[in-house]
């Protein structure tokens, strides 16, 4: 069992219980998922970009991505539709448990200027997006076989109702969001 997934059944789930004053175990705010996207711009005149990217969003989440193609024709873009312009990887159970602690514990710390995640990031229905400027924060990427730098969304799916209940989960879970 993942490290993050004991710790949320022995200390968090009990301190949302506690908090919120949820009358049964089941309705404790949990990760439901986690959707890592990655998108490629200059991917339509160069498909070893598309090809580079997979390998590098394979290697941070451990499971092969998705690539995302195109659904209409873009003349003023030079995109048609069918075109790969990115590539994303959904992960659940365990292997989004330890993606996530990566994420808090390894890769967040690594960003230059770091003052901690923005807070006004939650979408309303306790859904937390996180915006990445470069893949190489993570340590399973090596600064010298990137071809490009790419930027990616990590979008945390949970099962809270709002957003106040979505923070609490996230930053009891280690996310270190700014003024905290």
């Amino acid at each position: 069992m993942a490290r993050l997934k004991e710790t949320y059944n022995k200390e968090v789930r009990p301190a949302l219980i506690k908090k919120f004053g949820f009358s049964s175990p089941m309705q404790a705010p949990r990760l439901s998922k986690i959707v890592v996207n990655m998108g490629i711009g200059e991917g339509t005149q160069d498909p070893k970009l598309v090809e580079a990217a997979s390998k590098d969003l394979a290697a941070i989440t451990g499971q092969r991505p998705s690539v995302r193609r195109a659904k209409k024709s873009i003349a003023n873009f030079k995109l048609r539709a069918g075109m790969p312009i990115g590539c994303m990887v959904t992960l659940r159970g365990d292997r989004m448990y330890e993606f996530f602690d990566r994420l808090v514990n390894v890769a967040i710390p690594r960003i230059r200027d770091f003052r901690g995640v923005p807070t006004r990031s939650f979408d309303g229905r306790g859904n937390y997006t996180l915006g990445l400027k470069e893949q190489i924060i993570f340590p399973e990427i090596n600064y010298d076989k990137v071809v490009k730098m790419f930027g990616m969304d990590v979008t945390i799916v949970t099962t809270a109702g709002t957003d106040e209940q979505s923070r609490e989960l996230l930053s009891l879970m280690g996310m270190p969001f700014q003024g905290r």
